[in-house]
């Protein structure tokens, strides 16, 4: 948990983020790129930075896929193409008419909202619904670990969250004490003991495991 700025951002639950969004955000804006974090699983940088052209078509449509350019991701690595599932579109598509004509998410100046302003608004947001530990961050380490325990397969995971190699994909992902304890007692089947106590001995125990 994130305490001060230090330690790992928090991993939301649902109940955590419907608190969040509902009464925690209280613009259109503030929830839109929020959720672009949560739904792409996007650093907050990423979000930042995106254009309106790349969210819209000329029409004012919400594009099938987000497209966050490789100038704008960590190490300016690659621009990923993500899918807009609906509830990022219908949070895009309510967004629309208060969009900047450059950047999806203006500043106060020329350019896009600051990542500082967003932490400052998300920092004021969990403190009225009292949440602690949640940092921007927080959003994509909930996406990607939600992901994977859905049994979504590592190497399409870090399709979506750029990561370079599993390895550092992998430092996201939080594993829960229930997980934990569901991955030890399935050693119960190993048991070499049967439901009266007795020791199984030689073909007894073979037979019993498989």
């Amino acid at each position: 948990m994130k305490i001060n700025r230090h330690g790992r951002a928090k991993v939301l639950t649902q109940q955590e983020i419907q608190l969040i969004f509902s009464h925690g955000l209280h613009n259109d804006r503030d929830r839109t790129l929020f959720g672009v974090c949560l739904f792409s699983a996007a650093r907050i940088r990423e979000a930042c930075t995106l254009l309106t052209e790349d969210i819209y078509t000329p029409k004012g449509l919400v594009r099938p896929r987000l497209i966050i350019r490789k100038a704008n991701t960590k190490g300016k690595l690659a621009t990923r193409s993500l899918p807009v599932i609906e509830d990022l579109r219908q949070l895009l598509s309510d967004y629309y008419s208060i969009a900047g004509d450059v950047y999806l998410f203006p500043g106060r100046s020329d350019g896009h909202i600051s990542e500082d302003s967003a932490a400052r608004i998300l920092r004021t947001a969990c403190k009225e619904v009292g949440i602690i530990g949640v940092s921007t961050h927080s959003f994509r380490r909930t996406a990607l670990t939600q992901m994977s325990n859905a049994g979504i397969p590592l190497r399409v995971i870090q399709e979506i969250s750029g990561h370079r190699n599993l390895e550092q994909l992998q430092k996201y992902l939080e594993v829960s004490d229930e997980q934990v304890l569901g991955a030890a007692a399935s050693l119960a089947m190993l048991s070499p003991v049967t439901s009266n106590g007795v020791e199984l001995e030689g073909d007894e125990k073979q037979a019993k495991v498989y």
